[in-house]
């Protein structure tokens, strides 16, 4: 389900001339009944809802005074969300002939003409007021305060994101929470700047357009609207011809495959970054601790404390968990199967009840889900949306997985082949016109497997920020034989063995000059850093000091020991005898 939350306006949306008719009520009531919570937010002052519509408690939270003042009427307990005036702005307001002004627990409001008063008063006291219109009603609400900002208090209270609301209304002062919405819809008596910007405007007036909207959630969550919503696509890159490639952040499953150090890294955190921007919230399944430098994260488990489930669903029910990386190198080897398997069920369970996490990001999925995977008996890998799987072996992942796939970026050397990997494994049919393609960094071949284009090459948008990684793991821990680097010299006489970067900033200094440059040459470092290491932009320090004519074996050994104690936490006593 991708709408837990209806947020409605009251007067000129859910109400007619000041009151609910009983069809929109009962509307309201069907809805609460399929599980989704009902959120009003509306300018009116909090008692004079409470003696016209008798049915208020049907709400979950009632955002009151244009944003000023939360409501939770199953125990009718208020919260105001800002301070209001000082008693003396009142009395100003009144000696300049304002009025009527109804003033609330922290809304004031008067009507149009007055707003040239209002304004005076408010520059003359120095007071950090806004003034909001709305259908010739003048509100005076702290700076900053809009119906955007109590909607977003009210969600925050329910433990909900503003992605899996929709929001309707009618006038001026509900561009703001429409707009930070979901899905906006606008009433058909709606103001025609308002209907400019909705997403969607019901054939009906009032409480009978709501009635409408409310069908819809009910028959198909609205899903005829998603092809209009996108505003929310997320960014990938551009194509040859510069034009922008996006990805919708709903209903959709993502495969990042392709040769080791070819950019999966790089091309995965842009994606999460952008999510993030955008507020939508993920959970990183992470069998080896590859994000554990990922800032955007609150991080569980390390090598040597093990997360559990209940942790991981604890730390993402919180409202102001942001996104969660799971790091499961503390697990044994053997085991970490079982635990994805254990977490997925309780994943799916709480976007069941949430909408959150918005996407899951399964990386080295070949180990957690291999070929011949058998999902948990609440796992339906068909039904599994928001995911974003990384491999570098499409063969050896599971068949019913790899069916449910619906975008796959190739990257890396031979994209194409990995692309028939992906079909002969899923028993999807081959594109036409699939041909050897040579990607340069920075690219991937996406393949959009429900549209009718071909795979076709992708600039991928890079991360804006670059990253320091402080991960101990690639500093000081053992990668194991196959992903550690060996200095063996040009004529293969050496076998020097680097378990991790610090123990090859030492074999560096200790090895000729003619063993080292040769690496260098070949590249061999900079591929170490992408394989091994796992860090595509320390692997292109690497191909830049490379490609540096007339550096000395010291200058390029110093060029890349300054690149890796950039961006690594190296213990102090390395730092310090460097």
């Amino acid at each position: 389900m991708r709408y837990h939350v209806l947020a409605a306006d009251y007067d000129g949306t859910l109400a007619t001339d000041g009151r609910v008719d009983p069809p929109t009520v009962e509307a309201l009531r069907l809805l609460k009944e399929s599980g989704r919570k009902l959120v009003m937010v509306t300018g009116r002052e909090l008692d004079q809802l409470l003696e016209i519509m008798p049915e208020i408690d049907l709400f979950d939270r009632v955002v009151a005074e244009n944003g000023a003042l939360l409501y939770r009427p199953q125990d009718k307990e208020e919260v105001k969300l800002a301070e209001a005036p000082p008693a003396d702005f009142i009395d100003r307001l009144k000696a300049r002939g304002v009025g009527p002004i109804s003033v609330g627990r922290v809304i004031v409001a008067t009507w149009e003409p007055h707003q040239a008063a209002v304004l005076d008063v408010v520059r003359e006291m120095g007071l950090e007021l806004q003034v909001i219109f709305n259908k010739g009603a003048v509100m005076i609400l702290p700076s900053g305060v809009n119906k955007a900002t109590g909607l977003d208090a009210a969600l925050r209270d329910l433990g909900l994101s503003a992605h899996n609301v929709v929001a309707v209304g009618d006038a001026e002062n509900d561009h703001a929470f429409l707009s930070s919405s979901e899905c906006a819809v606008a009433v058909s008596n709606a103001l025609p700047t308002l209907k400019e910007r909705a997403d969607w405007i019901t054939s009906r007036d009032h409480g009978r357009g709501v009635v409408q909207l409310i069908r819809g959630l009910l028959e198909d969550d609205l899903a005829g609207l998603a092809p209009k919503l996108i505003r929310h696509h997320v960014l990938l890159g551009e194509d040859d011809q510069k034009q922008e490639v996006r990805i919708s952040p709903y209903g959709l499953n993502i495969l990042v495959a392709g040769t080791s150090g070819g950019g999966k890294s790089t091309l995965t955190t842009g994606l999460l970054e952008r999510l993030s921007e955008s507020r939508y919230q993920f959970v990183i399944v992470d069998p080896e601790g590859d994000y554990d430098e990922l800032e955007l994260t609150m991080k569980l488990g390390d090598p040597k404390n093990a997360p559990t489930v209940d942790e991981v669903e604890e730390l993402l029910s919180r409202p102001e968990t942001p996104n969660v990386s799971v790091n499961m190198l503390g697990i044994d080897l053997k085991d970490r199967p079982g635990f994805s398997d254990q977490l997925l069920p309780r994943l799916q369970d709480l976007r069941a009840h949430t909408g959150r996490p918005h996407w899951v990001v399964v990386d080295e999925v070949h180990h957690l889900m291999p070929a011949a995977w058998q999902p948990a008996p609440l796992v339906i890998p068909k039904e599994l949306q928001g995911m974003l799987y990384i491999t570098v072996h499409p063969d050896s992942v599971a068949p019913a997985l790899l069916e449910s796939v619906d975008v796959l970026l190739a990257i890396g050397e031979h994209p194409e082949k990995t692309i028939r990997l992906f079909c002969e494994t899923s028993g999807k049919p081959e594109p036409a016109g699939l041909e050897a393609v040579e990607l340069d960094r920075g690219e991937t071949l996406a393949w959009f497997l429900k549209e009718d284009r071909p795979p076709f090459r992708v600039k991928t948008a890079p991360p804006k920020i670059q990253r320091r990684r402080h991960s101990r793991k690639y500093a000081e821990g053992n990668l194991g034989p196959d992903r550690s680097f060996y200095f063996k010299g040009p004529e293969g006489k050496l076998n020097l063995r680097a378990q991790n970067l610090v123990a090859f900033l030492q074999l560096a200094e200790g090895v000729d000059d003619a063993t080292w440059q040769h690496h260098l040459q070949q590249g061999d470092y900079a591929r170490w850093f992408r394989e091994g290491i796992k860090d595509d932009e320390l692997g292109e320090a690497a191909e830049q000091v490379a490609a540096t004519e007339g550096l000395s074996a010291e200058e390029s050994r110093t060029q890349i020991k300054e690149a890796i104690e950039d961006r690594y936490t190296l213990p102090a006593e390395r730092v310090t005898s460097a």
